[in-house]
């Protein structure tokens, strides 16, 4: 299990992308319980991408013949700190989303409107490429006037 990379995974990276690209900033590493993969600090928002096996996703998952009990114990663990780290996300005041990586390869358009309908919900926060549009530079001529 040392092999399994619990960071910068294919799906992480694939939604980070879109996001980017939408104009949307956020944090990747941060003093939170649960270590959230996306973290939207001034919304207060954290996203979280729950792998199939790992999280024991209802569609996807296949429980291991070989040593099944451990497999089990662990998986179930995995779940129930899911549960404890939401609860005291929640209780801080943290929108936390919560969503499976086959929805982040199957569905991407979903989980970005998801996310940033939370994002724009919880804080008035606009996206850099709007602002930029919006904003005017103005130089250290025009402000001598």
């Amino acid at each position: 299990m040392s092999r399994i990379r619990g960071k910068d995974t294919r799906p992480e990276l694939i939604l980070r992308s879109a996001l980017w690209m939408k104009g949307f900033r956020y944090r990747t590493s941060g003093k939170l319980r649960g270590k959230p993969d996306i973290i939207f600090t001034k919304a207060m928002v954290v996203v979280f991408i729950d792998g199939c096996f790992w999280h024991a996703c209802p569609k996807h998952l296949i429980w291991p013949k070989n040593n099944a009990a451990f497999w089990k114990a662990k998986i179930m663990g995995n779940k129930q700190r899911d549960e404890d780290v939401t609860s005291a996300l929640k209780r801080d005041g943290w929108k936390v989303i919560r969503l499976w990586e086959h929805d982040v390869r199957t569905r991407l358009n979903w989980c970005i409107a998801k996310i940033i309908s939370c994002v724009t919900e919880r804080k008035s926060v606009k996206p850099l490429r709007l602002v930029a549009e919006r904003s005017v530079c103005v130089s250290a001529k025009d402000r001598s006037h």
